[in-house]
């Protein structure tokens, strides 16, 4: 029997991981798990992948990939950085306002790096390439500390069911961005808690 040429098995692999990641989480994800998902021979998943972990790496770096395009098309488009805060905030909320369940993934694959050494290089990349996109407009410095406003507005976003709050983003973004506080504007790290 000869053995059928399927170049695009190893890409529908990674993507059947991201389906059963975002369906049961990490704990539910092993080749035989992933080879069902993908419709492909439980030797596929362990010829391409010979661990979780490198498919784990695979599957986090696609999905980082839409939100890294997003924030670099988002710089594209200004030109000032006073401007900057307000697309990213808008960015930022369209992102929040897509798919909560791939919005969860992303995290969970992302924060899986805490216990996974193998994901912490993709996580790095991550931020490396968001704070590279940031570059073109302000130092280093301030690129990384956007990148971590943006991380934790969005994990308190998900975390707590907290509406999204465009203008608070783009109210402490500016604030980074210029590095001018505003003392008559107050609220909480996801944004105004409601009275």
């Amino acid at each position: 029997m000869a053995r059928r040429y399927d170049p695009e098995r190893r890409q529908r692999i990674i993507d059947a991981a991201i389906r059963v990641v975002r369906r049961d989480g990490i704990g539910g994800l092993s080749h035989r798990s992933v080879a069902a998902e993908a419709d492909v021979p439980l030797g596929s998943t362990t010829y391409h992948f010979a661990s979780l972990d490198e498919l784990l790496v695979d599957a986090l770096r696609q999905t980082n990939a839409a939100f890294s395009e997003a924030v670099f098309r988002s710089v594209d488009r200004v030109e000032l950085r006073r401007d900057l805060a307000a697309e990213l905030a808008r960015t930022l909320g369209q992102w929040l306002a897509g798919d909560r369940g791939t919005n969860e993934l992303e995290y969970e694959l992302y924060l899986a790096a805490l216990r996974k050494p193998a994901l912490r290089p993709v996580a790095q990349e991550w931020v490396a390439s968001v704070t590279e996109a940031l570059a073109r407009h302000v130092d280093p410095a301030t690129a990384d500390a956007v990148v971590a406003l943006m991380d934790g507005i969005s994990l308190q976003v998900l975390l707590t069911d907290r509406e999204y709050d465009e203008e608070y983003a783009r109210t402490m973004l500016g604030r980074l961005l210029t590095g001018a506080p505003d003392a008559s504007e107050t609220g909480s790290p996801a944004g105004p808690v409601a009275g």
